[in-house]
């Protein structure tokens, strides 16, 4: 697993090392078993301190996702996927296409994260929207 910290993302770096944890979980890429990125490889690469990475380590273990092991780093304990993978990747390509497209229409991350969140809201809001609301991912 390799981290990316945005430094102009407003949010703490420790935080942004548990999401794309969990987005990993999420998406499958990681699960049971399998070992995390040791402390300083993280921060060879990422170039945060070695605390912030602690202490991102520690949040996901006091929540049951990860164990230390004294020597050995520290591992997956739990997933968080409840779809197949298959099908998360499926929707995750279908995803990617529409972002093309978005992208391609002059749209930046903050018009796409806008738009995906007013999605997800009114999808959470109305279970029975009307045609024409909502962005339809094909």
């Amino acid at each position: 697993m390799e981290f990316r910290i945005d430094r102009s993302s407003g949010l703490p770096a420790y935080l942004q090392l548990v999401r794309q944890v969990r987005e990993a979980l999420r998406l499958g890429w990681l699960g049971p078993g399998d070992r995390l990125p040791t402390v300083r490889d993280v921060v060879a690469r990422s170039g945060v301190n070695a605390n912030t990475v602690l202490k991102a380590y520690r949040e996901l273990e006091l929540s049951g996702l990860v164990e230390g092991r004294q020597g050995s780093g520290t591992f997956v304990k739990a997933g968080l996927g409840s779809t197949d993978p298959r099908v998360m990747e499926a929707l995750r390509t279908r995803l990617a296409a529409w972002v093309r497209e978005a992208r391609a229409a002059g749209l930046d991350d903050e018009d796409v994260d806008a738009l995906v969140r007013s999605v997800l809201a009114a999808d959470g809001n109305d279970d029975q929207a009307t045609a024409g609301e909502g962005v339809a991912i094909r």
